[in-house]
């Protein structure tokens, strides 16, 4: 994690759970992080038991130019990366998985930035599963706000080891230049830890021992 609103909600989301999977949605008060609220969103399971947007702060819908409430979380991103994005916030969901995603957004004038997103789990019960996150925009350009992010790819991504994280959070690892598909890389991927292949991409479980 590089940016300090991912720092700060992990940190704030880890002192909550007190060693849980996750803290319960009821324990979160929206005061003790009023700084990042405008960056903040909630993800709650449709009808169809897909990931949509149950609350999203105000700045993170002027960055997309709409209302986020109710709207499909994995279709901010190209078609290409709409499942891996609904796998990875199943795992929120399911498995109590914490997901850090760079990833770049593309303005409906074609203008590009790039953002950090965390992903957090929250308990809501088994029927009424819950993620708390935040995304932060790398650099602010005078365009954000004004020019609406209206498509996205992924870049890097990151599964969490809660109990390993470090007060100073490591980079994500960007993993389709380090393990390209049509490379065999056995030893890179035992040095690094667990990994899965998804689609184009490795993703590495951060800071977990075998």
């Amino acid at each position: 994690m590089n940016k300090n609103g991912s720092i700060t909600l992990f940190h704030y989301w880890n002192r909550l759970r007190d060693g849980r999977p996750a803290p319960k949605r009821s324990e979160v008060e929206p005061a003790d992080i009023k700084s990042l609220l405008a960056d903040t969103f909630i993800l709650e399971k449709d009808t169809r038991g897909q990931p949509v947007f149950r609350l999203a702060g105000t700045r993170l819908c002027a960055s997309y130019g709409r209302e986020l409430k109710g709207f499909s979380f994995p279709s901010l991103w190209r078609e290409k990366d709409q499942r891996l994005v609904s796998r990875l916030i199943h795992g929120v969901f399911e498995q109590k998985s914490v997901v850090l995603i760079i990833f770049e957004g593309f303005s409906r004038n074609g203008r590009s930035n790039k953002f950090e997103l965390l992903a957090l789990p929250l308990d809501g019960g088994i029927e009424n599963p819950r993620c708390l996150g935040v995304i932060s925009a790398v650099e602010k350009p005078f365009w954000l706000g004004a020019d609406p992010i209206t498509d996205a790819l992924i870049d890097s991504i990151r599964v969490i080891d809660p109990e390993k994280e470090l007060l100073n959070s490591r980079p994500a690892i960007n993993v389709p230049s380090l393990v390209p598909d049509e490379i065999e890389a056995p030893e890179t991927i035992s040095a690094l830890g667990r990994a899965r292949r998804i689609r184009h991409l490795v993703v590495f479980d951060g800071g977990r021992d075998e």
